[in-house]
């Protein structure tokens, strides 16, 4: 026996996964304090995978574990980033590589981490099935190994039939198509079984138990042969493996019908056992006649030859029973040892995630999205807060409050209020720093316009050299056309645009406000001096020590203590936070998703509630002073008079002056902090453009290689053979007892598979349609200042509150009954 058959390994090109691999993480998991300490990491995966992809051509057992730890380090990479989105051109040439003469391609090129692990797991089948036949059948731990790689060689190929179409949208190479697949997956259980006969016959098994195992080990290469003789497929095979596995199909018939024999033997049926090994005796002759090896199964030949000759003569002399027709006999039965060994998870015993801290996408996304929606609810409690000070600021400030009660006693005095408001502005730069913030605006909006414009031209550029080539190929041009890919991302330029143009409204809305109170602020801006040469003095008595004027000064007193009340509530909304990572892992390892708006929303809600009954506490408490406040003022308008003049309507408009500066301090802030995130969002964004422009141009230029390739070895049709030339038989038309395809004229005349008349080219393969629900580039997230979240709800606390930045836009082996188990196995 042995002989074993190795399947071909796919054939790698390095490639530079750093880079994108860097930029994902990054864009995935931008605001993670750990992103930085996984450059290491990854560049120990990209030396994991130079090592690994080479390992696969050393053929020993120690190659194993680094092509293991690479594929289980791909999987645990596939749970934790949008794999899709990794934009690294992996290229991998077919493993029977006549493929690209006979209408396959030669090797594909695709963008996809899920097309590397269906590349990397077939050439770990391949590198399996290399050790297990490079393994001694003469020791139990060569036996045993062997049957355990071949059996799980078998189990990776019928765990690709159904993962190459779903990382494969196109036409693959020959090697991965479901029908080859398929093939190697029933070789791999044949030659495992033939492992568990020669462990049998080692053993010594009765004879009855063989023959079991050997016919079911024959009927696993009758299988295997009848694929590799399909149309379809048949040209794909060196001509050694057709001419193995059909020698080897019929000598395991033969070595079935010989330990049915020796069964026979011991039972003296003697008719039946000379029936059998003439039978035998045939068999093994057309093993050696279609494997064109004259020492296959030479052995169990040679002891069939001389069991048939010694009961023959016993027969003749002793017994003489009637020899029966062997068509009439019945079978031994089966006994199937070897199975399918599904793929384990993960594949190596010693397997250290690299990236470890990296949480699941999901659970990315779901802490993601419970982080933007207490973002969201944190804000519409501030914007209440700062809407309510607003407002009582603006009321203040049309009675000229305090001012007003801080110069009752007449003179050309400053109040002490206005001096206050004055230093404040001063101390924060004053106008000249209002007008600075001003200028950076538009600097910061040019940039994230070019970085824009930039992604667009790149996108173009590549979808019309895609078109073009498109237009000069026609059908041969198989790949996904590049609007269909870039989608997302032209979505993604519109909102970015939207935003930007929404940014721009409120610019201007800010530059309203400032031109409406510059006056006021640079009389503020101004020195000490300056300011009161600025100011009128006042030529009215004062009522210093009235009711009216102590009921003022009390209630302004009342209005600072609320206004410091709301700083600090504000402070503890912006720092509460939420841990919903341990909910979310349960409820993602019992039920396999995150129900994340019903989880969130309560805890969330336990969280902020004492926060948000201070809010309305404080909003109702600013009613009820603002009507006292009111009531006081017309009450002290009728003792000083009522009069209004110059210096009063002044004083108003520094003091609205004054809360404008304010405001327009926080606005520009937010905006330039808006604006510098904006522009690092966008190079992200930019950066896996430019990754996925590459990565098409890199399959663009293989795809044009193949093509080229083709057509430069386009051969004319094989002539016809004159008829007087044509020596090799038809093609096998019935079997031997329903399994074996031997021809009408006999075994020994059963035709090579390699014909002269011309292959059949492959069958289109098309994967299925990708589901409408895959989305290969993920939005990038919005800039996270907090006043950008939760856009459109609610009025904004601010006019930059008006970009929509939330991240919540975004979501949403057991033996057979026929042979004894042994110890160890």
């Amino acid at each position: 026996m042995s002989d074993l058959l190795i399947v071909p390994l796919k054939k790698p090109s390095e490639v530079d996964v750093v880079k994108p691999l860097k930029n994902l993480i990054q864009s995935s998991y931008g605001s993670s304090d750990k992103v930085p300490n996984y450059g290491e990491a990854v560049n120990e995966f990209s030396k994991l995978r130079n090592s690994a992809i080479w390992k696969f051509f050393e053929k020993y057992e120690s190659s194993l574990d680094i092509v293991y730890n690479y594929y289980d380090q791909l999987s645990g990479l596939e749970a934790k980033v949008p794999v899709q989105e990794l934009q690294i051109p992996f290229k991998w040439k077919d493993a029977f590589s006549k493929g690209s003469l006979f209408g396959g391609r030669a090797s594909l090129t695709l963008s996809s981490l899920a097309y590397e692990k269906v590349c990397v797991l077939f050439n770990i089948a391949g590198l399996e099935s290399a050790v297990a036949a490079a393994q001694s059948l003469d020791s139990d731990e060569g036996l045993r190994l062997a049957t355990r790689l071949f059996q799980h060689s078998a189990g990776i190929f019928t765990h690709l039939k159904a993962a190459v179409p779903a990382a494969i949208p196109q036409e693959p190479t020959p090697d991965l198509y479901p029908e080859v697949l398929t093939i190697l997956s029933n070789l791999m259980v044949a030659q495992a079984q033939e492992i568990f006969v020669v462990k049998a016959i080692r053993d010594k098994m009765k004879e009855q138990v063989i023959a079991k195992l050997c016919c079911q080990c024959e009927e696993f290469y009758a299988e295997c042969l009848r694929g590799l003789q399909k149309e379809s497929v048949k040209n794909l095979w060196e001509k050694e493996w057709v001419t193995t596995v059909a020698g080897k199909q019929a000598g395991f018939h033969a070595m079935t019908q010989l330990y049915s024999s020796l069964a026979c033997r011991a039972s003296k049926k003697v008719g039946e056992e000379i029936a059998r090994l003439q039978h035998a005796v045939e068999l093994f002759k057309a093993a050696q006649s279609r494997s064109g090896k004259s020492t296959m199964f030479q052995e169990y030949a040679d002891r069939a030859q001389r069991n048939l000759v010694e009961s023959k003569k016993d027969n003749d002399f002793i017994y003489n029973e009637i020899i029966p027709d062997v068509k009439t006999l019945e079978g031994p039965g089966k006994a199937q040892l070897a199975k399918v060994t599904a793929l384990a998870a993960p594949m190596g015993q010693n397997y250290k995630d690299l990236f470890v801290d990296l949480v699941p996408v999901a659970l990315h996304q779901a802490l993601s999205a419970c982080e933007a929606r207490k973002t969201e609810m944190v804000n519409a409690e501030i914007q209440k807060l700062r809407e309510g000070t607003q407002m009582l600021n603006s009321v203040l400030a049309s009675l000229n409050l305090p001012a007003a009660i801080e110069n009752t006693a007449g003179g050309s005095g400053l109040p002490p209020s206005l001096q206050d408001k004055a230093k404040a502005v001063r101390d924060n730069g004053g106008i000249s720093q209002i007008t600075g913030m001003f200028k950076e605006l538009p600097e910061a909006l040019t940039r994230n316009k070019e970085i824009l414009d930039e992604c667009d031209r790149l996108l173009n550029d590549e979808r019309d050299s895609d078109n073009a080539l498109k237009n000069q190929f026609k059908e041969r041009w198989t790949r996904t056309p590049s609007d269909k890919l870039t989608e997302v991302f032209r979505t993604n330029i519109a909102k970015y645009r939207d935003i930007i143009n929404k940014a721009v409204q409120a610019d201007g809305v800010v530059r309203g406000k400032f031109d409406t109170h510059v006056n006021g602020i640079e009389i503020l801006s101004k020195s000490p001096a300056e300011l009161e040469r600025s100011v009128p003095s006042s030529g009215s008595a004062g009522v210093s020590d009235s009711p009216s004027v102590q009921k003022l000064r009390s209630l302004m007193e009342s209005v600072e203590t609320i206004k410091a009340e709301r700083d600090a509530i504000e402070a503890e909304l912006k720092s509460a936070t939420v841990n919903m990572k341990e909910q979310f892992l349960s409820a993602l390892a019992k039920d396999g998703a995150i129900n994340e708006p019903a989880m969130s929303v309560s805890e969330i809600g336990k969280t902020l509630a004492p926060l948000q009954g201070q809010v309305q506490e404080s909003l109702k408490r600013q009613e009820g002073i603002l009507a006292e406040v009111q009531s006081a003022h017309t009450v002290f308008t009728s003792e000083s008079g009522g009069a209004s003049n110059s210096r009063d309507a002044l004083l108003i408009q520094l003091a609205a002056a004054y809360d404008t500066f304010m405001e327009l301090q926080g606005n520009l802030r937010e905006g330039t902090k808006f604006y510098n995130e904006l522009t690092e969002l966008l190079v992200a964004f930019q950066n896996k453009i430019s990754d996925f422009c590459f990565a098409r141009k890199t399959e663009k230029e293989e795809l044009m290689k193949d093509l080229t390739q083709q057509s430069s070895r386009s051969v004319a049709p094989t002539p016809v053979l004159p008829a007087h030339h044509a020596t090799t038989p038809a093609a096998p038309t019935s079997a031997v007892d329903g399994s074996m395809p031997y021809p009408t004229g006999g075994m020994a005349n059963m035709p090579m598979p390699y014909g002269a008349s011309p292959a059949a080219p492959y069958p289109t393969y098309m994967a299925p349609p990708m589901p409408q629900s895959y989305n290969p580039y993920a939005p990038l997230p919005y800039p996270q200042t907090p006043y950008y979240q939760g856009f459109p709800q609610g009025p904004p606390p601010s006019h930059y509150a008006t970009y929509p930045g939330s991240l919540a836009h975004q979501q949403q082996q057991q033996p057979g009954s026929g042979y004894p188990r042994q110890p160890g196995w």
